[in-house]
């Protein structure tokens, strides 16, 4: 605190997030989407599923489904969006990837915040969606011991976050020759 200023005004306020939150995306019409809070990430990253790169009006676009349920393609949301930018992002194994970044409104807690965020496959993750830094910046601490401080979506969104896997979604991928 600083010696020439009140308590209260010496320390800005922040906003107080656990490890892990329920967060939205209102633009695309996702409501509830689990995300890790990752201080080691620079920039917010989403799981993109279908991610396709094209031309519109002369200008860069980007075609993908956001699956809002951990192990599951139900619920997908179509997306098609301009593409912001290019970034080459570390992964935490050290791996390298040049990665496609969009403007998305993200929801954490109950502020709706510009955010640039990188679209990737993270298959092997836990996580549909990791809050980056630059987003953190934006007036959040983080309790490391803390979850899900904002609160949780109603018990029917967690139950079908757990659910198992329709049938038809089990597999994802097919090869061409398999056809």
């Amino acid at each position: 605190m600083s010696p020439h200023l009140p308590p209260s005004e010496s320390v800005p306020s922040h906003a107080l997030v656990g490890w892990r939150e329920w967060v939205g995306l209102p633009g695309l019409g996702v409501e509830w989407l689990k995300a890790k809070v990752d201080t080691g990430a620079r920039t917010s990253s989403l799981h993109a599923f279908g991610l396709k790169e094209f031309t519109r009006d002369g200008e860069s676009w980007v075609r993908f489904e956001v699956h809002p349920w951990q192990r599951s393609a139900d619920d997908a949301v179509p997306v098609e969006l301009p593409v912001h930018d290019h970034r080459r992002v570390r992964s935490s194994s050290g791996h390298t990837e040049r990665r496609v970044v969009v403007m998305l409104e993200l929801r954490v807690l109950d502020r709706v915040i510009p955010a640039e965020v990188t679209l990737t496959r993270r298959d092997a993750m836990g996580f549909r969606m990791l809050v980056g830094r630059e987003l953190l910046s934006q007036g959040f601490l983080v309790d490391s011991a803390a979850s899900y401080l904002g609160g949780k979506p109603p018990r029917a969104v967690r139950r079908a976050n757990k659910r198992p896997p329709a049938r038809e979604h089990r597999r994802s991928f097919r090869h061409p020759a398999e056809d």
